[in-house]
């Protein structure tokens, strides 16, 4: 099996990228989302057992997973390459290499667009009961999307409206830029389409981290209220 890599240009230099990747308050800027077992994930992931190479342009973490740097001159190249997944974790693999691939376009955008802001995020996840299809429950026809880097607006079947620019997509994943959810600039929302998945689940499912900046508790409970309420009604399976 070959082994999979993923890759981001990310317009910052290679110093920049190394201290979000050794500091554990930089690191909780875009790794996963808050929950009150973050640190200790952290901690494990990026510091135990870790292996930094030379020149500050390479790290190993736990399990294997490698970080390199290369610096170009539009920005640094930034690959991860997946160690090999080891007993209860092979059944996951296919799933944390999704984790991986969301969590790098979270670094990209805390790099580009909130370098000197916290984050504060809404994660919600559930698998459906029948063979719900996360873009057609939420309305989103991915064939019409404008491209990578483009302005969109969205009219959810959720009720909520969307606007800003396409910050990326995959096969699987969908990351549009959102202003409503920063005071300034804008905020981040990852949707997940999460396959079946042999011995994890046996109807698809859906991943959401919202990520916003600067906003009032009232306007971030309303947003993860409203992803909460969604995934109750779609995807109500854990």
């Amino acid at each position: 099996m070959a082994t999979s890599q993923l890759s981001v240009l990310i317009n910052a230099d290679a110093e920049q990228l190394w201290h979000m990747l050794r500091e554990p308050n930089r690191i909780a800027q875009w790794h996963g989302w808050e929950m009150e077992s973050l640190d200790d994930e952290i901690q494990e992931i990026y510091y135990s057992n870790a292996i930094e190479g030379p020149n500050h342009l390479r790290l190993e973490v736990n399990m294997g997973d490698t970080f390199t740097l290369e610096p170009r001159p539009d920005g640094t190249l930034v690959t991860l390459t997946r160690g090999k997944p080891m007993g209860e974790w092979v059944a996951y693999d296919a799933d944390i290499t999704e984790g991986w691939s969301m969590f790098l376009q979270q670094l990209r955008f805390a790099l580009e667009r909130h370098p000197q802001t916290s984050r504060r995020t809404a994660y919600i996840d559930g698998t459906s009961a029948t063979h719900s299809n996360l873009w057609d429950v939420l309305g989103i026809d991915t064939g019409w999307l404008p491209e990578v880097g483009e302005p969109y607006e969205l009219s959810l079947n959720t009720g909520a409206k969307l606007s800003g620019k396409v910050w990326y997509r995959s096969e699987t994943q969908l990351g549009l830029t959102v202003a409503s959810y920063a005071q300034h600039g804008d905020g981040l929302l990852i949707l997940n389409s999460q396959r079946p998945l042999a011995g994890v689940r046996e109807h698809p499912g859906a991943q959401i981290i919202a990520s916003t900046y600067g906003l009032g508790a009232a306007e971030f409970d309303a947003i993860s209220s409203q992803w909460d309420e969604f995934m109750e009604a779609h995807y109500p399976e854990k």
